[in-house]
């Protein structure tokens, strides 16, 4: 019998990333059709299943500018890194971008995994400390968000770092241009939007 090894990339990669651990999650039909209001509401809804740009909405629901604190910029190779199964269709080696959304007095808004081809991410993120609208605005880059999922769950770093309770919703989508996907994005926002949104959950 011929023993086989796995690559042992795993063992050396940077740090982990903050997925949610779900009470629920639904596919791309759930996010085609929508959710019942009893489980997330109207405008809740419009954050996490649209497919506008969430820094932009932020800006106009806080009315300050959306910045962005990049914790984590790694090359995981082609390391399947736990992402949603979606980083299959990024072409690799890829590298991998962590981020918090905050307004500019400093409130932490969302977190934020990206999953970029190593070789292009310099070409869409020239500045990468601006959030990734603001750079594929600079270059007038056409592209499709393609939310993929949407996620219910808990994490204790994610706590712990907003400074609220969960659990949480999250999403994750892809990024589309000239008909090829570029990036694959996971995204959990914080409960403190209920001050401009309302109620996740109708009480």
């Amino acid at each position: 019998m011929t023993a086989t090894f796995r690559p042992t990339e795993r063992l050396t990669l940077p740090q982990q990333w903050h997925a949610l651990d779900p009470i629920w999650q639904g596919n791309e039909a759930a996010v085609q059709q929508g959710l019942p209001h009893s489980q997330l509401a109207p405008a809740w809804q419009i954050l996490l299943l649209g497919d506008g740009s969430p820094t932009r909405h932020l800006q106009l629901l806080t009315g300050e500018p959306t910045e962005v604190d990049v914790i984590d910029m790694s090359a995981i190779g082609m390391d399947l890194d736990h992402a949603p199964t979606q980083i299959q269709v990024v072409p690799g080696p890829r590298l991998r971008r962590q981020v918090w959304l905050r307004t500019a007095s400093g409130q932490r808004l969302a977190y934020a995994t990206s999953w970029w081809e190593a070789s292009h991410v310099d070409e869409y993120l020239q500045n990468r400390a601006l959030p990734i609208w603001a750079s594929l605005a600079r270059l007038r880059t056409e592209l499709y968000r393609d939310v993929q999922g949407i996620c219910y769950g808990h994490s204790l770093a994610l706590e712990q770092a907003f400074g609220q309770p969960g659990p949480f919703w999250g999403r994750h989508y892809l990024f589309w241009h000239h008909g090829q996907p570029f990036t694959l994005i996971y995204e959990v926002f914080s409960p403190y939007l209920e001050k401009y949104l309302g109620a996740m959950q109708p009480r």
